[in-house]
């Protein structure tokens, strides 16, 4: 045990340094998100439950499922004693200097279920022989690319959220299935969903993986399923766990009538189909398909410029608009096109077993597809494929190289939640620093099997090097800057969209590929 214990002390130097670095942001900008949160924190503390998800004193008001309002509950029972005034309904946008130090510091104590899952992510790496050096080792790796993760820190410590508390849970319930300990698997991601139910996107992989690989026990020699080897008491057993966590979740709001009000919270359709900064997204891509031809159609004189929408997609709120010259896109179709694009990966799982390390890459899958073609669709759903993809990018040389094309242009996608001067130093030394690290550290796990980017993906890379330059640095010294304000945004989004596009792809043609393999993942 202590050979055992010895041989992961690096693992605790990763950790207590990267909570120790976290803390250097307390003072740092932060988004309306922390009034969001401080908001919550008075709601549910100050008022019964039976009003929770109706109080709208603030435009902030709570729309996330009931257990993170528990949770909000809990912070503060624990932020009466900081500051009893952050728990004022009328206190709005109060941020004073206890009030940052204890939400700051909420962030950062929470984390640590998101550092017991990089752990547990460390272990189930699959390799012939770890390297003596330290630094060199496979685990080692991955515990840099998921605790210092450019996105997590800039998202959480400084813009202000809790998704490092809950991507824990996402890989801490994928470290148990690559553990084969499915229930406990299930149990964290039924949890994981009345926490925020932005997952509920990955939800078919878990479903159909569960169904498929623990609820049938055998296959055919073909390696099909075998109809026979159905074991209900395992369905009955998963079921038992994901309608318990629902139950305790949501059972209060059923008895007291109000399912109808917060499931109209947790779903606000009428947002509009982009978000108040356009995703790298397919949307993107057809939101300046539209504006593109907006102006062709008026340089031709085939539209009046006078009787188009006015040009808000890009103006950094949220609201409904409507396309100019292309169809408008309705949630519903959005909806379709998130289905039929997982739906050759749920295929593929379900008519053969091929392994946990499947599930992990149709996760993925359904996690870029939601992220490309979904409603509403936040800068930061990026980190749901770039966190779980860190795994497989240490084992495969092709899953590393999908991993450096998305992770680079993801975590750019997210350069302009950061817009204030103070922080333009430390999102860009963050982003180059975690950026020449990964290169490195994955080229050099991938050494003997040759480059990890093919000439192409190269080009793209370095034309998004290009993409910041002008957006960050030339763009804010031009004319331009008065005229059109937006395009940084609109620029940012677009090429970004395509290197979002390109890894889905790209993911898509290694898990459809394996399908040939007998060998299981």
């Amino acid at each position: 045990m202590a050979a055992q214990a010895e041989s992961w002390s690096w693992f605790t130097a990763l950790a207590v340094g990267v909570s120790l670095f976290k803390c250097l942001f307390i003072n740092a900008y932060h988004s309306t998100d922390f009034e969001v949160h401080r908001n919550w924190l008075a709601i549910t503390h100050s008022l019964p439950l039976s009003r929770w998800y109706h109080e709208n004193s603030s435009e902030w008001t709570l729309d996330y499922p009931p257990l993170f309002a528990w949770l909000e509950r809990g912070l503060a029972q624990a932020a009466r004693h900081w500051d009893g005034d952050m728990l004022r309904l009328d206190n709005l946008n109060y941020a004073s200097p206890a009030t940052v130090l204890f939400q700051r510091l909420s962030v950062v104590c929470t984390d640590l279920l998101f550092i017991y899952a990089a752990r547990e992510c460390c272990r189930c790496i699959r390799v012939q022989k770890a390297p003596q050096v330290v630094l060199s080792r496979p685990s080692f790796v991955l515990a840099v690319l998921l605790l210092w993760n450019f996105g997590l820190l800039i998202v959480d410590h400084i813009h202000f959220q809790y998704n490092g508390f809950l991507f824990g849970f996402l890989l801490l319930s994928v470290a148990r299935h690559l553990q084969s300990r499915h229930l406990q698997g299930a149990l964290l991601f039924a949890v994981l969903l009345n926490l925020k139910h932005i997952f509920l996107y990955v939800a078919p992989a878990y479903g159909i993986f569960l169904l498929r690989s623990y609820c049938f026990t055998l296959d055919r020699p073909d390696g099909s399923i075998k109809w026979s080897s159905f074991a209900p008491l395992r369905l009955l057993a998963l079921g038992s766990i994901v309608v318990s966590v629902f139950a305790l979740s949501f059972g209060p709001f059923v008895a007291m009538g109000q399912l109808s009000q917060v499931v109209s919270r947790l779903f606000p359709f009428r947002r509009g189909l982009c978000h108040a900064y356009w995703a790298p997204n397919a949307w993107a891509l057809y939101s300046g398909a539209d504006k593109a031809l907006a102006v062709l159609g008026v340089r031709l004189k085939l539209l009046q410029e006078a009787e188009l929408p006015r040009a808000a997609m890009t103006g950094g709120l949220v609201q409904e608009v409507q396309h100019a010259v292309l169809p408008s896109v309705p949630p519903a179709a959005t909806l379709l096109c998130t289905l039929l694009a997982v739906l050759p990966a749920l295929v593929s799982i379900w008519r053969r077993r091929r392994g946990n390390r499947a599930f992990l890459r149709c996760l993925l899958l359904c996690a870029l597809a939601s992220c490309l073609f979904g409603w509403q669709v936040h800068e930061k759903a990026i980190l749901l494929a770039v966190l779980p993809l860190s795994i497989l990018a240490v084992e495969s040389r092709e899953d590393a190289g999908i991993f450096l094309v998305l992770s680079t242009t993801g975590h750019y996608s997210l350069f302009p939640l950061l817009f204030t001067p103070a922080e333009m130093i430390i999102k860009v030394c963050l982003m180059l620093m975690f950026t020449i690290y990964s290169f490195t550290a994955l080229g050099n796990l991938h050494r003997s099997q040759g480059s990890l980017l093919c000439p192409m993906e190269v080009v793209y890379l370095l034309g998004l090097a290009a993409v910041a330059i002008a957006c960050e640095f030339i763009f804010p010294l031009s004319p331009w800057r008065q005229k059109l304000p937006f395009l940084p945004l609109l620029a940012t989004s677009l090429y970004c969209a395509v290197g979002v596009s390109y890894s889905f792809l790209r993911l898509y043609a290694t898990l459809l590929r394996s399908n040939n393999k007998r060998k299981q993942l």
